[in-house]
């Protein structure tokens, strides 16, 4: 048995990759699994409650709006400068499909938003054309 090394040849320690990929995968993997993605992410909005099931219509498209207390309007995660009627319908214009069925309006307005603001909203949808509005609500924790 020679356990000498050649004269020619250089040991040099190699560094394993394949351990480091697994990890990365497994922790992208975990992200993935555990992270939640909200609708509407830029604005604190408490729900009102309802005691109302959930409708069963499958709904082709949503165009999701919040109304934050303090009368910020978002519509898809796009924030509305001014909250007036005009510049609502402008922006729910823009934010309606070019193709296929009528979107639904879901309004995510919080339990202590203005009722003139969520009315604008609703004016501003019926000014675009969209008939199908909805509100959405959590539902009320029975103890």
């Amino acid at each position: 048995m020679n356990f000498r090394h050649r004269s020619g040849e250089k040991s040099e320690p190699e560094i394993n990759l394949v351990p480091l990929i697994d990890v990365m995968l497994v922790i992208i993997i975990f992200l993935m699994l555990t992270t939640t993605f909200d609708k509407i992410a830029g604005m604190e909005v408490a729900l009102p409650t309802a005691d109302a099931s959930s409708a069963s219509a499958p709904v082709s498209e949503e165009i999701v709006v919040g109304v934050a207390a303090t009368g910020d309007v978002q519509i898809n995660g796009r924030r509305v400068n001014g909250g007036d009627v005009g510049a609502i319908g402008s922006v729910l214009v823009s934010a309606r499909p070019a193709k296929g069925r009528e979107p639904v309006v879901v309004i995510n307005a919080d339990a202590q938003a203005a009722h003139q603001t969520v009315i604008n909203v609703m004016q501003a949808a019926q000014n675009a054309g969209l008939t199908h509005v909805t509100f959405a609500t959590r539902q009320e924790s029975r103890r």
